[in-house]
């Protein structure tokens, strides 16, 4: 690890004021990691941690926002979010290890860098880490990478659990930086590679994540995270859907989907969502669903048995809604 200059501001306004290579230090579960691999290098860390926003609250709309410093772990056993938002809980409860969840937080979920074992190694090639050096895991060993939304410049794939289920739920992100406040739509934080694989997220530079906002969901039980990985814990995704479904008299009259694990961000198509509108739950519709879902799915030499594999987790996913029976995070086996 390389040395660095340390702050702990007591204000938000004086965390903003940050220089260029600074990074923020919360939970640190990822930055910490990064530095000791020698893939981030900052010139300066700010530790935020004492900073206020550790705490879940009500909104006046009946929704919820969720602090940024707040925990994985504190967020998932929230009554206020196993209640309102059990689609959330599950989701977190999917993820990382119990120790790590203690550690990480919301706002540093949303931050989190790629676990490409690519971008891990600085021998290796990567545009995301070293801009214009080239992608090592195209044509390399890339079981784990995306095949939706990916660029000739890279096909990492985005690691989060907990992204899935706040992109199923149109969460808000709040942000304060030197310009002032502002939010921004989950679904639109994440930065698709492109010709810019290095910029992960529309935060601007000194901008930090204060708060994220749930609107009510009115998914009631008709919920799931399923998760399909290498084992049944501490694993990243190789497939993995978030589902909520607003059910009437049998009929689906709306229907919100993320997928995880095979894309470089969050993946939401609203085309497909749309097709719910109005349905009755139907393995033909499902399987059409999937297949809106997979449009534009490249595969590249070893990830190609995603491609296989996604469209069945989907119609899973979406009869485990339907039928309201979530996937549940202790007994793993898929119903």
């Amino acid at each position: 690890m390389r040395s660095f200059s340390y702050a702990r501001p007591a204000t938000l306004a004086e965390a903003c004021r940050s220089a260029e290579h600074t990074r923020f230090l919360a939970g640190g579960t990822n930055l910490i990691d990064l530095m000791k691999s020698d893939v981030e290098r900052p010139a300066h860390v700010v530790d935020i941690k004492s900073l206020p926003m550790h705490h879940i609250v009500d909104r006046p709309d009946g929704g919820l926002r969720l602090g940024a410093l707040v925990t994985n772990a504190d967020t998932a056993a929230h009554p206020l979010v196993t209640d309102r938002y059990p689609l959330l809980a599950s989701a977190i409860l999917a993820g990382a290890s119990p120790q790590i969840r203690n550690m990480a937080t919301n706002g540093g979920n949303l931050n989190q860098r790629t676990r490409c074992h690519y971008f891990y190694d600085p021998a290796m090639a990567c545009n995301k880490r070293s801009p214009d050096t080239g992608c090592a895991a195209r044509g390399g060993r890339n079981r784990i990478m995306a095949v939706l939304g990916t660029s000739d410049a890279c096909i990492a794939t985005f690691p989060s659990d907990m992204c899935m289920a706040l992109a199923a739920l149109n969460a808000t992100v709040n942000l304060h930086g030197p310009q002032g406040e502002r939010t921004v739509s989950l679904r639109d934080y994440h930065c698709l590679p492109g010709d810019t694989p290095w910029r992960d997220n529309i935060l601007q530079p000194g901008e930090i994540v204060t708060a994220i906002d749930l609107a009510p969901a009115p998914f009631g039980p008709h919920h799931t995270y399923l998760k399909i990985r290498d084992r049944l814990s501490f694993a990243f995704a190789i497939v993995s859907v978030a589902v909520g479904l607003q059910m009437k008299e049998g009929r689906i009259m709306r229907g919100s989907i993320a997928l995880g694990g095979v894309a470089t961000k969050p993946w939401c198509v609203p085309e497909a969502e749309a097709l719910l509108d109005g349905r009755a739950p139907s393995h033909s519709l499902f399987r059409d669903v999937a297949e809106r879902l997979l449009h534009g799915a490249v595969a590249d030499r070893d990830n190609a048995a995603k491609i296989r594999l996604t469209p069945r987790v989907i119609e899973r996913a979406l009869w485990q809604a339907a039928s309201g029976t979530p996937q549940s995070q202790m007994d793993k086996t898929i119903r």
